[in-house]
């Protein structure tokens, strides 16, 4: 049986360093740069894989890493 095992991204309040974490069950996740467990879950953007010799569609830009706008990078007003 195959079971979820999320993926997260981090921030770390004490250092600043941004990472991702494979949340397996039981454990916690602590930065990995200074071993800090004060953390703040980010919002990320999700991929979705396709079998292989599945028609494809073109691909849509990514969505603005500063606010999530789905015209892509520069879209928006943020800087």
């Amino acid at each position: 049986m195959i079971q979820d095992m999320p993926l997260f991204e981090y921030a770390c309040r004490d250092c600043g360093h941004h990472f991702e974490y494979l949340t397996r069950a039981g454990d916690s996740p602590s930065c990995p740069a200074c071993a800090s467990v004060t953390l703040e879950k980010q919002l990320s953007v999700f991929a979705v894989s396709t079998h292989e010799g599945a028609p494809q569609r073109e691909a849509s830009p990514t969505p603005c890493g500063m606010c999530g706008d789905p015209r892509g990078p520069g879209a928006c007003s943020i800087n």
